[in-house]
């Protein structure tokens, strides 16, 4: 989207050994580059997704950060759902930079590391154990073409510590001649 903004600003990081949610907000966050957040459930070389490594445990774990923004806690508060950072199983929350405007494969300087979107997040009823309303609301949320409003996926492309108030920059995409 052309008038999105390309910096903002990391408010939230979050993390938790165990599976499940809430993510528990903490001081920072250490990103392992292709591999996830160090001491979160979801980290490792191969998907950790409960359902899909049930599926395939060999998978590729390109979901290994979920980043949320401060629209969708906004949205979620006009709904009547008021969210701590965590209650939706992310492990970033961003300001000023729209997250589900994304195009998938688009790059975030975040802190000391860079981040590569790889997939808009599938919401599930583990949802509703922050709030009953809560997968309903962001399965049916407005945002256009049937798209979910529950955060989008991440692969850490280079690892570094992050933490709140650590600068994010949207990478501008370069295109290559043939």
């Amino acid at each position: 989207m052309e008038s999105q903004n390309n910096r903002g600003t990391v408010v939230a990081v979050c993390k938790k050994a165990q599976p499940g949610i809430p993510k528990i907000s903490v001081e920072a966050i250490h990103l392992m580059e292709n591999y996830g957040v160090e001491e979160d459930y979801h980290a490792g070389k191969f998907v950790r997704h409960r359902y899909l490594a049930r599926k395939d445990p060999t998978v590729p774990n390109v979901r290994q950060v979920l980043i949320i923004d401060t629209t969708m806690l906004s949205f979620l508060a006009d709904q009547d759902i008021h969210l701590e950072p965590g209650m939706m199983g992310e492990n970033l929350v961003l300001d000023g930079i729209s997250v589900m405007d994304m195009v998938l494969g688009t790059q975030l300087e975040v802190g000391e590391a860079l981040l590569e979107m790889t997939e808009v997040r599938q919401p599930c009823y583990q949802l509703n154990e922050s709030h009953p309303r809560l997968l309903k609301c962001v399965e049916n949320s407005g945002s256009g073409s049937g798209s979910h409003n529950a955060g989008m996926m991440a692969r850490i492309v280079k690892g570094g510590w992050v933490q709140p108030g650590d600068s994010v920059l949207v990478v501008p995409q370069t295109k290559l001649d043939a």
